[in-house]
């Protein structure tokens, strides 16, 4: 979390209504860029304009005066566990409760057992006054805030059964039998007490993705020392120190892998099932499960820094947003409350006036009051968002910006970079070529190529130092090398300035001018480029100012592989009626031939873009060739995609295997795929597309709930029990209905479109 932002948790939030309270209350601080509550993690996120260390002190302070508890962000992860935890107050008013509805369960059965008004008394008024204390708390603070929430509409209700059977038995002649409501108040309390109960397990549910992930620290480390090796808190762990990690525990921190060599196990960071091998000078991931091989390893990240915190960062920050659909929702419940109370109202009117008693006429409102609860509001959309992100964070697939994950579903185009995303991403030096005239042999030149190459990081620099070292080719340090992005580097070695790059380069360089051996090697790179390599040119710079030449001395050819699996990947992707299209720095002829070993077409097929002009690409891809607006996904590797992955209405980065590019993936992209496999675009889209089903799913029926239970509670159809336990049906439904995407997985996910 950055200093511009807070997050804190939130008690006492019952419904929409409380939602929308808490937003006013801390939007007033000075200094609140944006704020987003959120019901079903109980939380707000807050964004401020500049840091101030009394940002946090100011915020728990806006939350009690606006009449809630202020927590710690993670107080859900910090409950208490176990199927029945917090369920006393539930069976207390299922014991007092029971007594009062025997009677009515006697009446079905032609027996007459109606207890005396005072045992009525006696049942009834811990459940109103002790159990439902919590009820007066939350709607006074409402009030006082002049709104309303569930727990007012809760008050309201039960407080009037409760006086009017108290008026019903005080007036009532000596002696009589009255009937009177005290059951009708004990019994909506505890229904309500069992639907938030219930709705309590099914929040903790959501939250075990988080769970899951803040268990992946192990607490402790054992550091190599001067005296050997320490056992220390996880705290005091810094970069540089040399940790041993030995078999079946977790890795402490992100690394390198000085000595030994196992298999780790990173299922719970990147989804992937299998054991990865590790060895020296391989990365680590702090979290992950050591095999059978003790390992050495040298700490480069910890804490806050790590990969891992970076997940929860993002996972905690998706499950805490607000997705646009749910600004229907907050215009709805600013002002639910006080319709409700003006329905109820006009019902209560409109029984007496119809020459009904006053005793029946209030019956019909509290059913009003009861079964008008906007919990289930509340709940639709943050419940979905909640389980939709988790269940895709266990499988890999990171969510970072909701509106991306209520985008995906409607994506028509997927775009994908060539090089790391649809190919291995790990060239080869297929062959280097001496053009004719030169007097030196392929090895010198390739040493030379290697030289100017040593200090890059591009893939195909570090192909041609690997295909260097395989032939046991030794080679000296460049001087002066400068990087030309999308094009290549120059720079000097053992005095000759040479330049390595792509055929474009050379051409805008004119290097076929006054070349008599042009049309040569011109000829050769051509046919390089047919069987589907991407060809580069080394080339020296004779000359000295406008007298300088430059003269090509080689011709390196490479070639990559697709990933395994991508060719089915984006096929699974076309039979869901997306189009598709690659996008490569590569010339024509290699691009072409690898969109053929990938399946893909000619016309999907965009060639010789450099990196800085994806975006614009992404955008011509947009507008669509008939003017029709396209709805395009952008897929890359994090590292120079950038801009077309914030361009695209919806980004998803693969994280570099090698740990490259990874934390670029994560801020530059809406979704990160934490492995390097095509067929987790596919599983995105679905997880989206499930996701914002759940959301329309659950707001239909809270919305239609709220349409049909109304009026029929105000025509006198439903009693205040069964509007009680409506209500708390309504929350548990929707709960329900958005934790059945924690069956998603996977194969679930890839099954679908086959």
């Amino acid at each position: 979390m950055s200093d511009t932002s807070s997050d804190i948790g939130i008690g006492g939030m019952t419904c929409a209504s409380c939602v929308s309270r808490v937003e006013r209350a801390i939007a007033k601080l000075p200094g609140v860029a944006s704020v987003s509550v959120n019901l079903a993690s109980e939380s707000a996120h807050v964004v401020w304009y500049e840091p101030d260390p009394s940002h946090p002190a100011r915020l728990r302070r806006a939350v009690r005066d606006a009449g809630y508890e202020p927590l710690v962000p993670e107080h859900l992860e910090q409950q208490p566990k176990g199927p029945w935890v917090g369920f006393s107050p539930v069976l207390a008013g299922l014991v007092l409760s029971s007594p009062l509805v025997l009677p009515m369960l006697g009446d079905v059965l032609g027996r007459h057992w109606m207890l005396p008004a005072l045992w009525q008394f006696l049942l009834a008024t811990p459940v109103q006054f002790v159990l439902g204390a919590r009820f007066y708390r939350a709607g006074w603070h409402a009030l006082l805030a002049g709104t309303g929430n569930m727990d007012l509409l809760v008050a309201l209700g039960t407080t009037a059964g409760w006086a009017l059977s108290m008026w019903l038995w005080w007036s009532a002649p000596e002696g009589a039998m009255v009937h009177l409501y005290f059951e009708g108040s004990a019994v909506v309390i505890t229904l309500v007490l069992l639907g938030k109960w219930l709705e309590a397990r099914a929040k903790r549910q959501t939250t075990d993705a988080i769970r899951a992930l803040h268990a992946l620290r192990p607490a402790r480390a054992r550091v190599i020392g001067p005296d050997g090796e320490q056992d220390i808190p996880i705290e005091e762990l810094l970069v540089g120190d040399r940790v041993v990690v030995l078999p079946g525990e977790r890795v402490p921190g992100d690394g390198l892998v000085l000595e030994g060599d196992s298999q780790l196990d990173e299922s719970m960071l990147t989804g992937e099932p299998l054991p990865v091998t590790k060895a020296f000078g391989d990365r680590v991931t702090g979290g992950s499960i050591n095999g059978d091989g003790r390992l050495v390893m040298q700490v480069l990240a910890t804490g806050e820094a790590s990969v891992l915190s970076h997940i929860i960062r993002l996972v905690e920050d998706a499950q805490s947003a607000k997705a646009p659909i749910q600004r229907l929702v907050d215009q709805v419940s600013a002002v639910f409350v006080p319709v409700v109370l003006v329905l109820s109202l006009l019902t209560l009117l409109a029984w007496w006036w119809s020459d009904h008693t006053v005793e029946l006429s209030l019956i019909h409102a509290v059913a009003v009051l009861v079964i008008a609860c906007p919990c289930a509001l509340g709940l639709a959309t943050p419940a979905a968002i909640m389980a939709g992100t988790g269940v895709a964070a266990k499988y890999g697939i990171l969510i970072k910006d909701v509106q991306a994950l209520e985008v995906a579903h409607r994506v028509d185009t997927v775009a994908f970079d060539k090089t790391g995303t649809l190919t291995v991403g790990q060239p080869r030096l297929l062959s280097l070529v001496p053009v004719a005239g030169t007097s030196e042999s392929a090895d010198v030149w390739l040493a030379m190529a290697a030289s100017l190459q040593s200090g890059s990081e591009h893939p195909l620099a570090r192909a041609v130092v690997q295909a260097a070292k395989n032939q046991q080719i030794v080679f000296a340090s460049p001087q002066a090398v400068r990087a030309v992005p999308g094009f290549g580097c120059e720079g000097q070695v053992q005095e000759r300035a040479l330049l390595l790059g792509s055929l474009r380069w050379m051409s805008d360089l004119n290097l076929t001018r006054a070349d008599p051996q042009a049309p040569l090697w011109q000829a050769q790179a051509l046919a390089l480029q047919s069987q589907g390599a991407t060809v580069s040119v080394l080339v020296e710079r004779v000359g000295l100012g406008d007298a300088a030449q430059l003269l090509p001395r080689a011709l390196l050819a490479f070639g990559d592989e697709p990933k395994p699996g991508a060719q089915a990947a984006l096929e699974a992707l076309r039979a869901r009626g997306l189009r598709l299209v690659m996008i490569s720095g590569d010339n024509a002829g290699a691009a072409r031939a690898m969109a053929q070993r990938l399946g893909l077409h000619d016309d999907e097929v965009y060639a010789e873009v450099l990196p800085g002009d994806k975006s614009a690409l992404v955008k011509r891809l947009q507008q669509g060739d008939d003017a029709a607006r396209r709805v395009v996904a952008f897929v890359g590797d994090g590292i120079n995609d950038a801009p077309a992955l914030a361009a695209a209405d919806v980004g998803m980065a693969m994280a570099n295997p090698n740990g490259g590019g990874t934390d670029v993936a994560m801020q530059a992209a809406g979704i990160t795929l934490m492995r390097g496999e095509v067929a987790l675009v596919e599983a995105a889209l679905d997880i989206s597309s499930r996701t914002v089903s759940k959301i329309r799913q659950n707001l239909f029926w809270a919305f239609a709930y709220n349409a049909a239970g109304i009026p029929l509670a105000a025509f006198g159809f439903l009693s205040p029990e069964v509007a009680g336990a409506a209500m708390a049906l309504s929350s548990l439904s929707v709960m329900t209905n958005a934790l059945l995407l924690k069956r998603w997985s996977l194969q679930v996910g890839l099954k679908k479109s086959q």
